[in-house]
């Protein structure tokens, strides 16, 4: 069954394991959550739970009939975990970082970083254009089709907007866990800026 938990990305850092070698991670505050609410396969035709993280001061009136219902204090940022065995879970449970193990993979998803409007060099690994025999098309995108169809197709890579989408880097190794600090350091890089929100859960493509 799934597990999941959300954090807030803290950084990069490296260390080193037991072999001497350097490992470059992402340092995650993972949790502690709680869980608001259970879906059922029988009254909402799937398995999940929602948990909160980051205690709020102020909540808008529907979040907040939901945190009243629960019983428990207003958060900031609610999540739905998709798969997890709501009968494992009781409302008003707290999650913490120990779901997870050192070793375990996780598939980890946040917003990307926002780059503004780029060109298509940047935004996607255009090769530029000569700079000899006269051209001044250095960085311009070129050709965007034939002059049969009098319009551009769907799907054109063109310059626009970078960045700031939802992504989720995959299998992803844990390289230790701080069950007391609820810290999870996770090899290599993970989507979003420092302090954004990440939701952490196990691998569905762990081999």
């Amino acid at each position: 069954m799934a597990r999941g938990i959300i954090g807030k990305k803290v950084g990069m850092t490296q260390v080193f394991d037991e072999n001497g070698r350097l490992i470059p991670v992402t340092v995650i505050q993972a949790g502690p959550c709680v869980v608001v609410d259970k879906k059922t396969h029988k009254r909402d035709g799937y398995e999940a739970i929602v948990v909160g993280f980051s205690p709020a001061k102020k909540v808008n009136k529907p979040h907040k009939g939901q945190f009243d219902k629960a019983g428990v204090e207003p958060h900031r940022w609610l999540v739905e975990i998709r798969g997890a065995d709501s009968q494992e879970y009781e409302i008003g449970q707290e999650v913490k970082a120990d779901i997870f193990q050192k070793g375990d993979r996780v598939d980890v998803t946040g917003t990307s970083k926002g780059k503004g409007f780029q060109g298509t060099v940047k935004r996607w690994n255009f090769r530029r254009g000569p700079k000899t025999h006269g051209s001044r098309s250095y960085r311009i995108p070129g050709s965007l089709g034939s002059t049969d169809p009098a319009r551009v197709f769907k799907g054109k890579k063109l310059p626009g907007r970078t960045g700031g989408q939802r992504i989720t880097t995959q299998n992803l190794e844990i390289v230790q866990v701080d069950p007391e600090e609820n810290i999870l350091l996770v090899k290599g890089s993970v989507p979003g800026t420092r302090k954004s929100l990440v939701t952490i859960r196990n691998a569905v493509k762990a081999g």
